[in-house]
C-alpha cells in the first residue's frame, strides 16, 4: 500500500511539471529570432606592414680623445649637457708646450738673423762682381749661403707652427655639436695622444637612426611590392613603438638598406631616420618599427572580436545569409591591422558579418540582423520582456501542483 501511494504521488508530480512546461514552450515558440549586430563588408586595397625589432643609433658620434700628452687640469663642461662644436671641454697643463713654443720662437729669430746676414753678403758680392773686383765663385757662394739661410728660416717657422698646434691642442675642444655624456677622465689624470679610451663621447640625437633587420624572403616580397623602389620617398613613412609599448609621436622614413645579405643570419640591415626634438629616443634603446611591405587588393577588414576559431584552430566568422540564416565561414587572415583582421579569402562583397551577439548566432540559426549604426538597446529589452512572463507563468503552476 505504501509503495502504491509513492508511485501515485510521483505520477502526479511528473504530470504537474509537464503541464507547467507547456506554457513556457509555447511562449518560446512565439518569440522573434534573436537580434544580432552585423556589418556589411566591402573590399578595399590595404598596405600590409611588418613589425621589425631594432636599436636606436645616433646620427653622428664623436669620441673625445687627446692629441697631446699631459696632465688634465680642468674639465669645462657639464656632464650630460649640450655642447657646440668648438667648445673647450678639457684643459691639459700647457707649461711644457709653452716652453717649446718659446724655444721655437728663438729658433725662428736666429734663422731670420742668419738670413739677413746672408742677404747682406750676397748684396756686397754682387756690387764687387759688377766692378770686376770679386770673382764669380765668391758670388755663387754668397747666393748659396743666402738660400741656405732662407731654408733654415722656413724650417724654423714650420717647427714653430707645429709647436703652436700642440700648444693649442692642450685645449681639447668639441668637434661635434650634440649631447655629451659623462666624463671618463678626471682632473689630474695623465692622458696620452691617441689613447684607446675616450675622455668623453658626444652624440648628435636631434635626428636618430633606427637599424632593423629583415629576412631575405621578406625583402623579396618587399621588392616585388614596388615599395623598395620608393625608398627615400617622403610618402614612405614608418611608425615606431617604444620599449614601454607606447607609439612614438614622430613618423620616420626609410633611408637606406644594405645591398648584401648577412651569410650567417640571412638578414638585411635597414636604416630608418626619425626626428627627435624632445630627445626621447636615446642611442641603444630597443624599439619596434612597423614598416609597409606590400599592397594587397580586394581585402576585407573585419573587427577582431568578430573572428573566432573552430575545433581545428582555423579562423571563422559568422555570416548572416539568405533568409537571415547564420552560416560559418572559414577565413584566410593575412595579418592584424590595429583592431581589425585583414582577410583575403572566405568572404565576398556584401556579406553581413556578425560583430555583436555571436553567442546567439550558431550556424543554421535564424536571427534578426541589425546594422551597426542602428540602436542595439531595443532588441535585448524586447527579448527580456517576452521571457519574463513565460518564467512567471511557469512558477505559479509548479507551486499549485506541489
Amino acid at each position: 500500500m505504501h509503495i502504491t501511494t509513492l508511485l501515485r504521488h510521483s505520477a502526479l508530480v511528473c504530470l504537474a511539471l509537464t503541464c507547467s512546461a507547456f506554457p513556457a514552450a509555447a511562449q518560446q515558440q512565439g518569440r522573434p529570432p534573436p537580434a544580432v549586430t552585423v556589418m556589411t563588408l566591402q573590399p578595399q586595397d590595404v598596405t600590409l606592414t611588418t613589425t621589425l625589432p631594432g636599436r636606436v643609433v645616433a646620427s653622428a658620434t664623436a669620441e673625445v680623445r687627446p692629441q697631446v700628452a699631459g696632465i688634465v687640469t680642468e674639465r669645462l663642461f657639464q656632464e650630460g649637457g649640450t655642447v657646440a662644436a668648438g667648445d673647450v671641454l678639457y684643459q691639459i697643463d700647457p707649461a711644457s708646450y709653452e716652453a717649446a713654443l718659446a724655444q721655437a720662437d728663438a729658433s725662428v729669430a736666429q734663422a731670420q738673423a742668419q738670413l739677413n746676414a746672408a742677404q747682406k753678403d750676397e748684396t756686397r758680392q754682387q756690387e764687387l762682381a759688377s766692378r770686376n773686383v770679386a770673382s764669380t765663385a765668391a758670388l755663387d757662394l754668397a747666393i748659396a749661403a743666402r738660400d741656405t739661410a732662407l731654408a733654415g728660416l722656413q724650417a724654423a717657422q714650420a717647427q714653430r707652427n707645429a709647436t703652436q698646434i700642440e700648444l693649442d691642442r692642450t685645449k681639447i675642444t668639441a668637434r661635434l655639436s650634440g649631447e655629451i655624456g659623462r666624463s671618463l677622465t678626471s682632473k689630474g689624470a695623465l692622458v696620452t695622444a691617441s689613447q684607446a679610451t675616450p675622455m668623453a663621447v658626444i652624440r648628435n640625437i636631434e635626428t636618430v637612426y633606427v637599424d632593423v633587420t629583415q629576412s631575405a624572403a621578406e625583402i623579396i616580397a618587399w621588392r616585388r611590392g614596388n615599395l623598395g623602389e620608393r625608398m627615400g620617398d617622403s610618402t614612405q613613412q614608418v611608425t615606431l613603438t617604444l620599449a614601454d609599448g607606447s607609439l612614438y609621436n614622430q613618423t620616420g622614413q626609410l633611408t637606406a638598406a644594405e645591398p648584401d645579405v648577412d651569410e650567417q643570419t640571412g638578414v638585411v640591415v635597414l636604416r630608418m631616420s626619425f626626428d627627435n626634438p624632445d630627445k626621447l629616443l636615446l642611442p641603444g634603446m630597443y624599439v619596434q618599427v612597423e614598416m609597409p611591405t606590400r599592397t594587397v587588393e580586394n581585402v576585407f577588414l573585419i573587427p577582431q572580436e568578430a573572428v573566432s576559431r573552430n575545433r581545428r584552430g582555423q579562423p571563422i566568422a559568422m555570416v548572416v545569409g539568405a533568409n537571415d540564416v547564420v552560416e560559418s565561414r572559414e577565413l584566410t587572415v593575412l595579418q592584424d591591422m590595429g583592431s581589425d583582421w585583414a582577410v583575403s579569402e572566405g568572404l565576398v562583397a556584401g556579406d553581413r558579418i556578425v560583430t555583436v551577439g555571436l553567442q546567439k548566432a550558431s550556424p543554421g540559426a535564424t536571427v534578426t540582423p541589425q546594422d551597426e549604426a542602428a540602436p542595439e538597446a531595443e532588441a535585448p529589452a524586447s527579448t527580456d520582456d517576452q521571457t519574463a512572463p513565460a518564467e512567471t507563468s511557469a512558477q505559479p503552476s509548479e507551486t499549485k501542483t506541489e
